[in-house]
């Protein structure tokens, strides 16, 4: 049996480092001369209002102009590099063609010839993907001869890890991501997620993991500067490589059991040939998740521990997709605030698709469309407070908090595009945090 060959590669040099990556694992190899390439980079958040580091949460841009270097060396003809970042507003245009600026992917087109592309100023076509599942992709990334699938090597607090295959995400449109994060028993996300690549053209997967991410996979989580890069030919493998190097066991991960089962692999890497660095000498525990307390006032430990009452928070679940994600952090971080000692009468905030309220709470409010439809008529519920936007509008959820006696300050809602800066505030002056990586001279 041939096994697949995943490099492991320490980050050391610009070109050099992804050049020794490509050629270790023999991934651009099956190019066709003139291909149409498929970039994927991941941009998983972007902001315009303050100048946004993106350790461990948006691939480097380093590493994606080694890429085109190598592609263009090897023969490649056309160059997309394409992307379809969720921003709050979902007709909102110019924060991704502003993050394309910024990451200096127009430099590249200027100077390569590469042509970046916000997938959701293009078409998508529906996908069957089996067991009745059908999803709309990016045509740009069905029509192309080959894929480049450059994710952030980081962990995901509903996935365990977000890299090769869920990464693929980004390439669908958004009914059909709302169509991942689903209610059923079996299909859940991680199913879903672990189909992505099923349809695709081959996938040259190269794992990003200069900065990685614990408690990702955005900027509220805890960035490394870890220097590592794995590649492979088998995104399958490459991702169960990844996982490993994060702290997790393959089958720790669900998205990544489903994959393997739906190709007939086993799960203890004994068909991957690793080459390269060792994978014990990179390996470092990333932690994933965010701990909630248990009982009828669940809550974020954090909030927990501040000794806050009367109201209940219970933690997200698969079903809550990215635009209630979004917010949420900033709705947690809104009743931290708020809390002035006296408990609050008995509240509840349910989250996501699938929640039920909890009999004998006072006041429950449904965050989000999903959550509004699934429980409007529930009559377990005494008083409710619908939020009822898709996404939820800011000023609707400070006004849904304040009728539930929570008296969150507006002004973090009014603000939330500047709160990144706050977060990634920690990581200035330390000079492994250098913004260079995302940046392209021009």
């Amino acid at each position: 049996m041939k096994k697949s060959v995943v490099a492991i590669v320490k980050y050391e040099r610009p070109k050099e480092s992804v050049r020794k990556a490509v050629e270790l694992s023999g991934g651009l190899d099956p190019l066709p001369s003139g291909a149409k390439v498929f970039i994927k980079p991941n941009i998983v958040f972007w902001t315009k209002e303050v100048p946004f580091p993106k350790w461990g949460v948006i691939t480097t841009s380093r590493v994606v102009e080694d890429m085109v270097v190598l592609l263009k060396e090897r023969g490649a003809g056309e160059i997309i590099i394409g992307e379809g970042t969720v921003t709050r507003k979902p007709k909102d245009m110019e924060t991704p063609a502003h993050a394309f600026e910024t990451l200096g992917y127009n430099t590249l087109k200027k100077r390569y010839g590469v042509k970046p592309v916000n997938v959701f100023e293009r078409p998508f076509k529906k996908v069957d993907l089996g067991d009745e599942i059908e999803l709309n992709f990016n045509v740009d990334i069905l029509e192309s001869d080959f894929i480049v699938d450059l994710p952030v090597l980081k962990t995901h607090n509903q996935t365990v890890v977000s890299l090769g295959i869920k990464n693929l995400k980004g390439v669908i449109d958004i009914e059909s991501r709302k169509k991942c994060h689903n209610t059923h028993p079996e299909k859940n996300l991680n199913f879903m997620v672990a189909r992505l690549a099923d349809r695709l053209p081959p996938i040259f997967a190269l794992l990003d993991g200069i900065y990685t991410n614990a408690r990702g996979p955005g900027f509220d989580g805890k960035m490394r500067r870890s220097n590592v890069l794995v590649a492979s030919s088998d995104v399958l493998s490459a991702d169960m490589v990844g996982a490993k190097i994060l702290g997790y066991e393959p089958e720790a991960v669900p998205y990544l059991v489903h994959a393997a089962r739906n190709r007939g692999r086993p799960m203890d890497l004994s068909d991957v040939e690793l080459v390269g660095e060792p994978l014990e000498k990179v390996s470092s525990f990333h932690e994933h998740d965010f701990k909630y307390s248990e009982g009828k006032y669940s809550l974020p430990l954090p909030l927990a521990r501040q000794g806050i009452k009367g109201i209940s928070y219970r933690k997200y679940d698969l079903s809550m997709c990215t635009y209630c994600s979004g917010i949420n952090g900033v709705v947690l971080t809104a009743i931290r605030n708020a809390w002035k000692g006296e408990p609050w009468d008995d509240v509840e905030v349910l989250t996501g698709k699938a929640m039920k309220p909890t009999p004998g709470m006072k006041k429950t409010i449904l965050l989000g469309k999903c959550m509004y439809q699934a429980n409007k008529d529930n009559p377990d519920i005494q008083e409710m407070i619908p939020v009822k936007g898709c996404p939820p509008q800011p000023k609707s959820i400070v006004k849904a908090l304040h009728k539930a006696g929570i008296e969150v300050d507006p002004v973090l809602f009014d603000n939330l595009d500047r709160l990144p800066g706050f977060f990634m505030s920690r990581y200035e002056g330390r000079p492994e945090f250098d913004e260079a990586f995302f940046r392209i001279e021009a």
